[in-house]
């Protein structure tokens, strides 16, 4: 499509500089052009923003002036190009019918100052909440793009710090539940209550403070082509940002996720549905959701369900995944017994594993010193939101069901563990199909708690020539395995980092 650009009093050309603090003056240049489409006479609206010098330390003038850009975009359906310069911004929107486009060389920086991030009502972790908001966010609006190849850099660490230095604080008072809460730090990308709305193009994504992208409440939502690297800090240097997940669909549908390439130090593709009694309460399902064609360099899992599991999942379909290097789990699914929630019509295939830790990990009693709150004696004048962490869910309600799940075509090598399957007798984990796996491990490892799992061309090569440990389970058929516990493990009794790592 052609396009020549006119001028239109509906759209004048603007041009305007700030003086930026610091040493550096910054000529910010927004160019606003109105081109016709010649062959569908359609016209679209473009401000281009460009600063003649990097690194602007103005966050406000920075932040103020592409907010005003992106408003007055939203008026005309139009698009915002950040083509050059590097600019430190807080908290901006993207309105309805708006396309932010980044280009490279160009960098938004995310400020350092946790106010320059508005607190505004969302969910995270779980729970309903007031929190700051994310560096970009599509907030209750539709019709939404971001996307370039350039680079939207959170500039974290100094939120990854302060989460550290709180924990060491509440982990002797018994608060090591509270801490991820109580350490607001904000998001990269947020999409809450939204719909039609897509994201990549060749996306750089680095240094989140906390979750890279988060898709919440929304619908008809695609992420194609984005790099996420978290792990490290403003000098190149290695970095581990706690909860620097990469991509978490919580309590959405029809989500659209590929070419995904991640490095985190936490879950990287993660599906959410509600944590406990307030997930329960919102009671919102992650449903119709596709994730393929991606790589996990770094993260917990190559694909991971929970823990925040109450809403449940519904026809999830992910494939084309690989995990390599410091991935410790192929596929994680996690919950805890006062989660809730289920897990139905799940497809999981053509996954290639290396040097995984375990393939298949299912663990329902997870991390419990995050997972199970209790309220030390004598604490007063706590958030509201520590009563509703703590609000008992009767036993009935609180143990997660997966079931319909089907596993196949999965390579894995140099593993140390094939399976570590772990669920509740009195709720077993029902009706699994695993086809066409080739599992290379030190140890076939055990499966617990399972009613109705059919094995079918499976091959595993076990080094130390062991079989699966079978216990309270039922109708396992297919593969060799023998009468025996899982090992003797209580994760309570491990320390708070390797019940995180777990």
């Amino acid at each position: 499509m052609n396009f020549r650009p006119v001028q239109s009093p509906e759209c004048p050309v603007h041009r305007g500089s700030i003086a930026m603090s610091g040493k550096a003056q910054f000529l910010l240049v927004a160019v606003v052009f109105l081109f016709l489409a010649a062959t569908a006479q359609a016209q679209t609206c473009v401000f281009a923003l460009t600063s003649v010098a990097s690194h602007g330390e103005d966050v406000a003038a920075n932040t103020k002036l592409i907010q005003h850009n992106i408003d007055l975009a939203s008026q005309c359906g139009g698009q915002v190009i950040i083509q050059s310069g590097t600019f430190r911004i807080g908290s901006i929107f993207v309105k309805s019918n708006v396309t932010l486009r980044i280009q490279k060389p160009a960098a938004l920086l995310g400020s350092q100052n946790i106010a320059d991030y508005p607190e505004l009502p969302t969910r995270v972790a779980g729970l309903e909440l007031t929190w700051p908001a994310a560096l970009i966010n599509v907030y209750k609006q539709t019709n939404a793009t971001i996307t370039g190849d350039g680079t939207i850099d959170g500039d974290g660490k100094i939120f990854w710090d302060s989460y550290w230095a709180l924990r060491k604080i509440d982990e002797p008072k018994g608060l090591r539940w509270a801490s991820d809460y109580d350490a607001k730090r904000p998001r990269l990308i947020t999409v809450f209550d939204s719909s039609n709305v897509h994201l990549g193009g060749g996306l750089q994504l680095r240094r989140s403070g906390f979750w890279t992208m988060h898709i919440c409440y929304s619908h008809d939502v695609v992420v194609d082509g984005v790099t996420i690297r978290n792990n490290i800090d403003e000098l190149g240097k290695a970095g581990r940002g706690p909860s620097t997940d990469g991509i978490d669909i919580d309590s959405s549908t029809h989500i659209d996720v590929s070419h995904a390439d991640i490095a985190v130090n936490d879950d990287a593709l993660c599906l959410k549905a509600g944590r406990d009694s307030d997930g329960l309460r919102v009671n919102r399902p992650t449903t119709d959701v596709k994730i393929h064609d991606s790589i996990i360099r770094d993260g917990a899992a190559g694909i991971t369900f929970g823990s925040e599991t109450s809403g449940g999942f519904r026809n999830i379909e992910a494939w084309n995944i690989v995990a390599e290097g410091h991935v410790p789990v192929g596929i994680l699914f996690k919950s805890a017994h006062t989660r809730g929630g289920f897990a139905d019509d799940i497809k999981l295939h053509d996954m290639t594993f290396d040097a995984v830790t375990a393939v298949l990990r299912i663990t329902m009693n997870w991390n419990p010193s995050y997972s199970y709150a209790t309220i030390p004696p004598g604490l007063t004048n706590y958030p509201a939101y520590y009563k509703t962490l703590t609000t008992v869910v009767p036993e009935d309600k609180g143990r997660a069901r997966v079931s319909n799940v089907h596993i196949w075509n999965i390579k894995a090598t140099n593993t140390k563990t094939a399976f570590e399957v772990d669920a509740y007798p009195q709720v077993p984990l029902e009706h699994f199909k695993l086809d066409h796996i080739d599992i290379t491990a030190a140890t076939a490892g055990h499966i617990a708690d399972a009613s109705d799992w059919t094995f079918s061309d499976v091959a595993l090569h076990i080094a130390d020539k062991t079989t699966i440990a079978l216990s309270d389970s039922r109708n396992v058929t297919g593969i060799e395995t023998h009468p025996g516990a899982p090992p003797s493990s209580d994760p309570s009794k491990l320390s708070f980092a390797e019940q995180d790592k777990h």
